[in-house]
């Protein structure tokens, strides 16, 4: 007898096209690919705001979205911020685009004590704790629907008009006023001379507790790298403590790498965005590329960042280290101290021994961090602001207790430089 086939008669062509149906609402929409700019295009009012939007790259970033309402701004509340900074101007743009779709209906059907809904600025992961939403409020009395920044009430904006709506995916209204969140300066312009970039290494230097970071970025040449980009968004560095890279475990051999891996390691501590403290314990996409991820390909070299017991974790599959200290926190450069040498799996595999002395494994608990004042602009040579010792069990490669921490810099951070690959003539001219 012939085996019956896995598919019988009874899969008619009607249940064949009820799959179909099925499937197709089942699935999710990945974007209907609206010409949101050719949209605006048709309302001359708006040209002001359909040119930013093209040109600060909005526009792009929803192509692939869905479920969206857009405020409009006319010509007449834009043309006072002609001349304010491009990067402060697309965030508040931003503002701009609620990441839900709303009716007339919805918009009226808001409860007395207002509703908040996220707009794309909260996407960028530069927007702390809740500057990236709006609240929506309806006066019954009036008919007036109004949305302000949760953190500045002393701005907002009434609902004009609705423009177009594209049912459940997209609406576009007007709207009377700008909305930018506090602290955003509109009126601040980028025609005024920059200022210099900061000189990482001084900074550093002046940090006191940073030598050995210090000299293999001045050794490595990648700090006239990191300088370079400190313009447009900015960076953020995670520069480990001199105590740091004494505990390295024998395992892990850093004089040893190639200049160009000892290279990627480097860039690996940075962002290539600017991120306050505040923003990154409230970071929304844990997973951030570094300046490495930029030479090896998107999904290499990343590092997953987190809050973690009070403090800001950076875990990079293989090591966790917290943030100790603020270094230097000024727009466009951060610069945080961290509890351990940031070793990426692509150079040191997943399976590195990278345990303490103590025994505590690879995840390492470390006090809250301690925030200190920005140095002053000239030499930087603000207060020594650092944690005490971090001390309960922390190790040479060579065995015994890790040195005091003026030890370190007066008699052994040389040698420990030159152990790193760092030149003894280099060390000897970093160590205060």
């Amino acid at each position: 007898m012939a085996p019956k086939p896995m598919f019988s008669a009874h899969f008619t062509p009607t249940t064949f096209l009820y799959f179909l149906f099925f499937f197709a609402l089942s699935s999710p929409v990945w974007g209907l690919n609206l010409n949101i700019t050719e949209i605006l295009s048709h309302y001359p009012d708006l040209s002001i705001f359909t040119a930013l939007f093209t040109s600060t790259g909005i526009s792009a970033d929803l192509d692939r979205r869905t479920s969206l309402t857009i405020l409009a701004v006319p010509n007449s509340q834009l043309r006072p911020c002609a001349t304010a900074s491009p990067t402060i101007l697309a965030d508040v743009l931003r503002c701009h685009v609620l990441l839900q779709y709303f009716t007339w209906s919805d918009l009226r059907r808001t409860p007395p004590a207002g509703a908040v809904v996220t707009n794309l600025f909260q996407t960028t992961g530069r927007a702390p704790t809740n500057l990236g939403s709006l609240n929506i409020t309806f006066d019954p009395t009036s008919g007036v629907v109004s949305l302000h920044p949760l953190n500045n009430t002393t701005v907002s904006a009434n609902v004009l008009s609705l423009l177009k709506t594209v049912p459940y995916n997209l609406s576009i209204f007007t709207v009377d006023s700008l909305l930018a969140p506090h602290g955003f300066d509109l009126m601040a312009s980028e025609a005024a001379p920059p200022s210099p970039p900061l000189n990482i290494t001084r900074a550093l230097i002046d940090g006191h507790n940073f030598n050995v970071a210090a000299a293999m970025l001045t050794a490595s040449g990648v700090v006239e790298e990191f300088e370079a980009d400190e313009g447009g968004a900015g960076i953020t560095l995670f520069v480990p403590t001199d105590e740091a890279f004494a505990n390295l475990p024998p395992t892990v051999q850093l004089q040893a790498l190639p200049a160009e891996k000892k290279s990627l390691v480097l860039k690996f501590h940075v962002l290539h965005s600017y991120y306050p403290l505040g923003s990154l314990e409230s970071i929304v996409n844990p997973v951030q590329p570094t300046l490495a991820t930029e030479d090896n390909g998107a999904g290499s070299f990343t590092l997953n960042i987190s809050r973690v017991n009070g403090s800001v974790a950076i875990n990079t599959g293989i090591v966790q280290a917290v943030v100790t200290q603020t270094v230097i926190d000024e727009n466009p450069v951060a610069i945080f101290g961290v509890s351990r040498v940031l070793l990426p799996r692509e150079i040191f595999g997943k399976d590195v021994d990278v345990n303490l002395g103590s025994g505590s494994g690879p995840f390492v608990e470390a006090k809250p961090p301690e925030v200190g004042v920005a140095p002053p602009e000239e030499g930087y040579a603000g207060p020594n602001s650092h944690l005490g010792e971090i001390s309960g069990g922390l190790r040479w490669r060579g065995g015994g207790a890790l040195p005091s921490r003026g030890s370190i810099q007066s008699q052994n951070l040389p040698k420990l430089m030159s152990d790193l690959g760092v030149g003894a003539e280099l060390a000897n001219n970093l160590v205060p």
